[in-house]
């Protein structure tokens, strides 16, 4: 979703006759958008791709559903770091937040399995938080570390082997997530204003490895659709892939390599953007320098975004409107209430010239709806934490 790119043996023209060492057909394998209307990757297989050996039910749980009793109208505080740790990367995600467009979720895996997923819900955002993971997709593998992000397209067949415990926020973007098109020019290259450029961006450059067949035989497929798991035995590797070309595969990116712009005055959070899809954005909140005019506030304003919730997820750094916020928190404010600073928070950024916060921002127009999952892990005083002081207190 980048710009066109190719590896391995490929045939003169598309949908003519590929053979590969031994002199057998090969099989294109296509990866479109929109249909047919929009980017495409065609691959070239040894096996059919929807052969399959047999289909068995999955063990996974279903996305969780809402928590009971939610109330809408709360500023939420979820303490990501108190999920379990362990398992897979799909034992270890937890889906925390949801609506329509968007799930928001915390992965917190700690060793590999013998099995791929294909999600057919959306497309996929993960940003490493904290330990190294091999991304293995069928375009070929990538190497992510510590503030990375890796956007998978929708129905693109992978799994992550961790090199031990690690930590990601995943958006899940059931209906898509691209990089944004005013970052493009006419021929689509990133413009020379955009906040990262074609350098800054991984794609796989090599083609995958074999993969890696169960214990009893055959490749396990984990199928995700309408937020449940299904599962599809292949008898054949897929990723017995000798080339592709196209416009559809995994990329990287870290959020080191982000340009923040910086204003005479407090900027709106959407100058932040990284990633756009349908009904989301994505932004990057990075080091960088402060409003440069002697009398302005370096916090962020009140402001009633009546279309939008507001989800943070916070890295490192001292974070200037929130108190009680770490490493691994998760805010969630919702449209219909006021977001913005902590009482105290707005006066003490003034002549502040620099900040270290470091965090992802995730803007939806659908409201979210917390999970049992997220309930279980929510600081219940967070909210009241705007409360006005009582008579002598301060605030």
């Amino acid at each position: 979703m980048l710009e066109r790119a190719c590896l391995g043996l490929l045939p003169r023209k598309h949908h003519t006759v590929l053979r590969d060492e031994q002199g057998r057909l090969c099989y294109e394998h296509c990866l479109t958008r929109q249909g047919f209307e929009g980017p495409y990757t065609i691959l070239y297989q040894r096996s059919l791709p929807p052969r399959d050996a047999g289909r068995r039910p999955s063990a996974l749980p279903p996305d969780p559903p809402p928590a009971p009793g939610v109330e809408p109208l709360r500023r939420r505080h979820l303490r990501a770091g108190l999920l379990a740790q362990g398992g897979d990367f799909l034992q270890a995600r937890h889906v925390l937040l949801q609506n329509s467009d968007v799930a928001i979720a915390v992965c917190r895996p700690d060793s590999a399995a013998p099995r791929y997923l294909l999600n057919g819900d959306g497309d996929e955002l993960y940003f490493v938080h904290e330990g190294h993971l091999r991304l293995e997709s069928l375009l070929g593998p990538l190497e992510l570390a510590p503030g990375d992000y890796a956007l998978i397209p929708r129905g693109v067949l992978y799994r992550l082997v961790p090199a031990g415990p690690a930590m990601l926020f995943l958006v899940e973007a059931r209906s898509y997530l691209e990089i944004p098109r005013s970052f493009r020019n006419a021929a689509g290259q990133l413009r020379m204003d955009a906040p990262y450029c074609h350098r800054d961006v991984r794609r796989p450059r090599e083609l995958p490895q074999p993969g890696e067949p169960l214990p009893e035989g055959g490749y396990l497929i984990i199928v995700k659709r309408g937020g449940r798991y299904h599962e599809v035995v292949r008898n054949e590797d897929p990723f017995d892939v000798l080339g592709w070309d196209g416009a559809v595969y995994p990329l990287a990116l870290s959020i080191h390599d982000y340009q923040a712009k910086v204003g005479r005055v407090h900027l709106p959070p959407t100058t932040f953007t990284t990633f756009a899809g349908g009904g989301l954005v994505v932004c990057s909140f990075v080091p960088r320098p402060l409003d440069y005019d002697p009398e302005a506030v370096p916090c962020p304003y009140p402001h009633s975004s009546v279309h939008c919730d507001e989800v943070i997820f916070y890295v490192s750094g001292t974070f200037t409107s929130r108190r009680g916020i770490g490493p691994g928190s998760i805010s969630h404010h919702p449209s219909g209430l006021p977001h913005g600073p902590q009482p105290g928070a707005y006066e003490a950024s003034i002549g502040r010239r620099h900040t270290e916060e470091l965090a992802v921002m995730v803007d939806t127009f659908q409201p979210l709806v917390p999970t049992v999952e997220a309930a279980a892990i929510e600081d219940l005083t967070y909210h009241d934490s705007w409360a006005a002081p009582a008579p002598g207190e301060r605030a």
